[in-house]
């Protein structure tokens, strides 16, 4: 018997909005219980903006406060999230990371992360999908959700550069509602044997993928770079390998006796993209091992070898049911068999399916465009401007910018640098940029998604001068002048 294709009801998950629920986050708990949260994090960026979190948090008079008058999915899902940035903000701001958080934090944060089945830390749900409200209250229906009308309820800074870094991928997430219909739709309709519907399908897949580059590329709009590299970026990291920023052993959770480790937010927890993955036959190797040769046969799911650990791990990270809803998925994809099947037959059918894989490998190089100018190009900077690391005894350079946890880690290896999620961040993405190219149906595409044919390509247009111009993305008028982008750490046609 042929495993059930999910039904996204079954799973908390919306072909309007997503990963991301359709009734709208809870902006406060009703119970007056919960009083002393709600101010906190009402507080937080005050509070962390002049250190005094910890000696807030550390008063007697700061309550432990059971869960049990959590009603509702909801509250609970608003009670783990400003627990978490409380967590986070307890942790890092200080003059140096702590390796204790107190049971005022740890008991409800970890009572609650057992029942929303997601781990006690700052999560990319708690970030990004339990955290936004809309900015019209006229305007709530999902269809209106978007970036113009959306706004976050909860941040460590209190600044627009945070609040924007975060609801740009919310609204990913919201718009990416129409990739998970088309996939779902395609799945079908290879079961049911129907070329033309899997073609339609897969063709409407590609487009809606192609529409989440544009968003993914507002965030220089309303986020610095410098202002996210050293003022939210330290916020978001995990106790996972952060021995360099200060936590060797990890976090002790309250009254326990050993310390936790968690990878911190990152965007490697979101389903949405993994979904794409596993419904396209997309499979991602532990990091640095070799590609398979090209003329490997068979589906690379079950002849590639180990799986990507990592990709793995962040699946615990998600929500329950986010992450049963992939597991699922990943039992009844056929899409790329059923491709593979027919490709002599069919090459509208072959064209459709690697243009959504060609699509998704250009949301992932944008995506390693902006890592590239957000935190490689930042923390290449630092080797001469930023401070000592926190566990070092060097007195620290001078420096206009104070910089505390991963800030004030001093990188000399681009290829070094560690995501919030504690992952060696450039080798793993430029890994999953190129991976996602292998699965390609047509021989031509399979040349083309080729990671040395895009450079092959570029560097015969540029001798032959055949070029296209590119536009300036990164002019910034006004006060706040302009600056570029150094080619080799990302630029804007980094491949």
């Amino acid at each position: 018997m042929l495993p059930t294709i999910p039904d996204p009801t079954d799973y908390d998950v919306s072909l309007e909005t997503g990963f991301v629920a359709e009734a709208l986050p809870l902006a406060r708990l009703p119970d007056p219980y919960y009083d002393a949260w709600e101010a906190t994090a009402a507080n937080l960026h005050f509070l962390v903006m002049t250190r005094q979190f910890r000696s807030v948090v550390d008063s007697p008079s700061f309550p432990v406060l059971s869960v049990s008058r959590l009603r509702s999915v909801a509250e609970r899902q608003r009670a783990y999230s400003i627990l978490g940035f409380m967590a986070h903000a307890y942790i890092w701001a200080g003059p140096s990371a702590s390796e204790e958080l107190p049971d005022a934090i740890a008991r409800p944060l970890v009572e609650l992360g057992e029942m929303l089945e997601v781990p006690p830390v700052a999560t990319y749900a708690g970030l990004c999908l339990w955290n936004h409200r809309p900015l019209f209250a006229d305007r709530a229906d999902p269809k209106f959700l978007d970036l113009s009308n959306l706004a976050t309820l909860q941040t460590f800074t209190g600044s627009i550069d945070e609040s924007w870094f975060y609801l740009v991928s919310t609204a990913i997430e919201i718009r990416g509602a129409a990739c998970l219909q088309y996939l779902l739709d395609a799945t079908h309709a290879c079961r049911a044997d129907s070329s033309h519907d899997v073609v339609v399908a897969l063709q409407l897949l590609a487009e809606s993928i192609d529409s989440l580059i544009p968003i993914l590329s507002r965030l220089p709009e309303q986020c610095d770079p410098h202002t996210f590299y050293y003022r939210i970026r330290p916020y978001l990291a995990g106790s996972q390998n952060m021995a360099d920023a200060g936590l060797p052993r990890g976090v002790k959770y309250g009254s326990e006796s050993g310390y936790r480790q968690y990878a911190g937010g990152s965007n490697a927890q979101s389903s949405l993209i993994q979904a794409l993955d596993i419904g396209l036959g997309v499979h991602h190797r532990p990091t640095s091992s070799s590609s398979p040769p090209s003329s490997r046969t068979g589906s690379p799911t079950s002849s590639a070898g180990p799986t990507n650990n990592f990709i793995h791990e962040m699946r615990r990270y998600m929500p329950g049911p986010h992450r049963r809803f992939l597991e699922q998925l990943d039992l009844c994809a056929n899409i790329r068999d059923y491709v593979k099947d027919h490709k002599s037959s069919n090459s509208a059918l072959t064209l459709a399916y690697d243009a959504c894989l060609a699509m998704l490998r250009s949301f992932r190089d944008k995506h390693i465009q902006i890592v590239s100018r957000y935190i490689i190009l930042q923390a290449k900077r630092t080797t001469s401007t930023a401070p000592a690391p926190l566990h070092s005894p060097q007195s620290p350079v001078n420096s206009t910018t104070k910089a505390d946890g991963l800030a004030a880690v001093v990188v000399n290896d681009k290829k070094h640098v560690r995501g919030t999620g504690g992952t060696a961040l450039l080798p793993f993405l430029k890994q999953a940029r190129d991976e996602t190219g292998e699965p390609a149906a047509g021989s031509w595409a399979a040349r083309l998604l080729r990671d040395d044919a895009f450079v092959s390509k570029r560097k015969m247009r540029d001798a032959l001068g055949l070029g296209e111009p590119q536009l300036d993305e990164d002019k910034v008028v006004g006060l706040a002048g302009k600056w570029n982008v150094d080619d080799d750490y990302g630029g804007i046609c980094h491949w």
